[in-house]
């Protein structure tokens, strides 16, 4: 699998942020961000796992197996969505519960 560097810097441009913004978000260097996106460096696994998270994308889109955007993946902390963190984990829970919440969402 190859990591492709336009899919990165599409994401970038997407989010209407700049590389020292997208540096931040990932908590690296500018310096090395720009490397990912220059093509001069391959990010591991593990970093382009943290990248679709942190971009709201997929791996398989940033390696190129698909051209859908969208993210895979979403993460919900209860540091910072605690209500519907707790809603969430209840209805993981209680099928009666999941079943009428999908239900009125589908609605």
């Amino acid at each position: 699998m190859n990591f492709i560097p336009e899919r990165l810097i599409s994401l970038r441009k997407s989010l209407g942020i700049n590389k020292a913004e997208a540096a931040r978000r990932l908590n690296m260097s500018a310096v090395g961000y720009g490397r990912y996106e220059s093509g001069e460096r391959e990010p591991s696994y593990q970093m382009v796992a943290f990248i679709a998270l942190t971009f709201n994308t997929s791996i398989e889109y940033l390696y190129g197996r698909t051209d859908n955007k969208e993210g895979t993946v979403l993460t919900i902390s209860s540091n910072t969505e605690p209500d519907l963190f707790f809603l969430i984990q209840s209805a993981r829970n209680d099928k009666d519960l999941l079943d009428r919440l999908l239900a009125y969402t589908k609605k």
